[in-house]
């Protein structure tokens, strides 16, 4: 069994069912009023060079939820700063907390952390992937349509780190994807065909917009210009109009589809104010999630249930 979480390919269906259904069960518990205590006595320590608020905000509520205690620290102010190599700050820090919980720009990062630290390494996002965003947007899309292998779920836009484990995700649980992204703005080639080569369903990367949508159950947005892109922000805006989720585009969608962003949302940019705030979007119960998949994944890799 995996005892870090790096990347959705990394853990079997059976892992990834476990997950969704743990957090669920949490979620259930929490509104009924249950306190959790399970990883009383535990600690984290969340190492961060992005900046962030909800994988923050919701990883310090689910650690503190479960009766956990949290070190927070910005990449900047330790002595990685300075030069230290990863394989010694790994080496230390698992000395001082139960898991590590790290967002940073290259996966690279994570994995070297992961090689050298005696306890889990969770990847809150890096570049190339967003494992843990995934798995609670998925639990949103099991909550308000169903199972995932019955629906149409689309992918509309940049082919970034949430496509790529987007990509992961359907290969490993088995449900059809389409992706509509821009030429030259497709998700990572190794990637795709890494998990076409596992998928049950098919997965599909079109270039239109419009016939991506379709009848679609599930529509799936993100920003145009991710963390480390803002000098392509001109060029981007003008390349993904076509992809903008608007009420003209949701229009070709099931008529009960349900829109997911996990924020934060420019708003009138890659989806209009009117579809952002409509009676489609599920976007803050998908925030919401995060929470609940948080204390599951915590659970169950500190308690090595995993």
């Amino acid at each position: 069994m995996n005892k870090h979480l790096l990347a959705l390919q990394d853990i079997s269906p059976t892992q990834l069912r476990a997950l969704l259904n743990r957090a669920a069960v949490l979620k259930q518990e929490t509104a009924s009023g249950i306190r959790h205590q399970q990883l009383a006595g535990k600690s984290i320590c969340m190492l961060f060079e992005k900046p962030s608020t909800r994988t923050r905000v919701s990883f310090e509520s689910a650690m503190y939820g479960m009766g956990g205690q949290v070190i927070f620290m910005q990449a900047r102010e330790t002595q990685l700063d300075r030069g230290e190599p990863l394989k010694d700050t790994a080496r230390v820090l698992c000395r001082y907390a139960d898991a590590l919980v790290v967002r940073t720009y290259g996966q690279q990062v994570v994995e070297e952390l992961a090689r050298y630290s005696e306890v889990p390494v969770i990847n809150a996002l890096t570049d190339l992937h967003h494992p843990c965003q995934i798995l609670s947007d998925l639990m949103t899309v099991i909550e308000k349509k169903g199972a995932p292998e019955q629906l149409k779920i689309v992918w509309l836009g940049d082919g970034n780190n949430m496509a790529n484990s987007w990509i992961q995700a359907a290969a490993v649980l088995g449900f059809p994807l389409t992706l509509a992204c821009p030429e030259g703005y497709k998700p990572d080639a190794a990637i795709l065909e890494s998990a076409c080569k596992i998928a049950t369903q098919p997965i599909t990367v079109l270039q239109d917009p419009l016939a991506a949508m379709q009848d679609a159950d599930v529509v799936n947005i993100d920003v145009w210009t991710s963390m480390g892109k803002e000098k392509e922000k001109e060029e981007r805006l003008a390349i993904f109009r076509p992809y903008q989720l608007n009420a003209d585009l949701l229009a070709k969608a099931a008529k009960d589809a349900v829109v997911l962003h996990c924020l934060p949302a420019h708003r009138d940019e890659e989806i209009t104010e009117e579809v952002l705030e409509g009676p489609q979007s599920v976007v803050f119960d998908q925030s919401e999630n995060k929470m609940h998949m948080h204390k599951a994944i915590l659970e169950m890799l500190i308690n090595d249930t995993f």
